[in-house]
């Protein structure tokens, strides 16, 4: 199976993304400031220590922020948006360019330009809960209020509007999502193959490595290292594992992401190895699965708009434990960045909520990976748990949960 990017080219992956951008600053942004109430948003960048939102906002193929580069969004009484950039090279028709550099400073040009809006609430890149958003360094920070003098006293923190910014997806985008999605189940029907796997001879760390070259030829760029793990009877997920070279009758794990056209995924499934003699898994095996695609089933249901992250995982936990579940949940928010901006929805070792992220709610138009495990007793391995570790991507639109292209409902077989 051929493993290739929806875009091959550079140049016309660039095309793509700035068109999104321009329809993102013309539409999401003028309602993400209402919705947050700010009316002026100052981000502000060094080259090489950039602000992580401030690459979603400059046009391909910018690599980095230059010298010091200042975004202004001033929101107007009508409702439009004013995008006015104090750098010295521009960036094309989607900033207006307002800083000379020969005639004032970049402080002075920025006091000038704020105090001309006049905006009640200026919004700034500080965080306790979100990296996303607390993006200005300390120095920037001081000098940015020096700079704005009085008016320094109507910073807030720009997080709603970050945060907004950043997992909200408009429809080209979505349209593109599903097709990354497909291809990374792709990848994952690829390595879980004898195209790649031979049992007795192919280790884990041969897929790990096999997955990650992949990926680099194809023009995709991983998000992480991806893993593959390997369950046995007799080698339980709970103790260190034995062996890494695979075996018949062995139950592979696989966690896998990257990012194309500024998009990221983030994928786990299983596969199995018939032993000799066998024509298809463990009758327990495949039970295992149905009930972690029956946590999937309760954990999409929760996931409604205006519910919290923290407020999702407690009533699927409760659910599932009532049906007699093992669950795990920790799922989360899917977009520019792998671990992306928006609510958490558990992490494996806070089951009970996550305080500040998990109290964020859930948006319409956002993308999750929904990441999660359950434990179940396999006959077959002598009454064995085995862990069933799955994760899929979804989209939250039009008030309703939805696959972005399907889940695993089978195990791959190896033969």
């Amino acid at each position: 199976m051929t493993i290739t990017p929806i875009e091959p080219s550079l140049r016309r992956q660039a095309d793509v993304q700035n068109q999104w951008l321009a329809e993102r600053l013309a539409t999401l942004l003028p309602v993400l400031m209402e919705r947050t109430g700010i009316d002026l948003w100052i981000v502000v960048a060094r080259e090489y220590n950039e602000d992580p939102v401030i690459m979603t906002l400059l046009p391909a193929p910018a690599m980095n922020a230059r010298r010091r580069t200042i975004l202004i969004f001033a929101r107007r009484d009508d409702g439009v948006v004013d995008r006015l950039t104090l750098d010295r090279y521009g960036y094309g028709d989607l900033y207006q360019q307002v800083w000379n550099p020969d005639t004032e400073s970049q402080d002075d040009c920025l006091a000038r330009i704020v105090g001309e809006y006049d905006p009640q609430r200026i919004g700034i890149n500080t965080s306790a809960t979100f990296a996303f958003a607390d993006g200005i360094s300390h120095h920037e920070y001081e000098r940015l209020l020096a700079a704005l003098g009085p008016l320094a006293a109507r910073c807030v923190s720009a997080e709603p509007l970050v945060i907004g910014w950043l997992e909200r997806r408009i429809p080209a985008e979505l349209a593109v999502y599903a097709e990354l999605v497909a291809l990374g189940h792709r990848l994952i029907a690829t390595a879980f193959s004898r195209a790649v796997i031979t049992p007795g001879i192919t280790t884990t760390d041969d897929v790990v490595w096999w997955l990650r070259q992949t990926m680099h030829e194809a023009g995709l760029r991983a998000w992480f290292q991806p893993t593959v793990s390997i369950q046995a009877r007799g080698m339980p997920f709970n103790t260190p594992a034995t062996r890494n070279r695979i075996w018949p009758g062995d139950l592979l794990h696989c966690d896998v992401g990257f990012c194309h056209l500024g998009l990221c995924t983030d994928q786990q499934q299983h596969a199995y190895v018939l032993a000799r003699g066998e024509t298809a898994p463990p009758p327990g095996l495949v039970t295992a699965l149905a009930q972690a695609n029956h946590l999937q089933d309760i954990v999409m249901a929760e996931m409604q708009v205006g519910r919290t992250g923290n407020q999702v995982l407690a009533a699927a936990r409760e659910r599932a434990i009532s049906a007699g579940l093992q669950p795990s949940i920790y799922s989360h928010p899917l977009g520019f960045h792998g671990h992306a901006a928006g609510p958490t929805i558990g992490l494996w070792d806070r089951q009970d909520g996550v305080p500040g992220a998990g109290d964020y709610p859930l948006y319409d138009e956002t993308v999750y990976a929904i990441e999660l495990n359950n434990v179940a007793i396999v006959p077959e391995w002598d009454d064995q748990p085995v862990r069933i570790a799955l994760e899929e991507d979804a989209v939250l639109t039009g008030g309703r949960m939805e696959w972005l292209h399907g889940r695993q409902t089978q195990l791959h077989v190896i033969e």
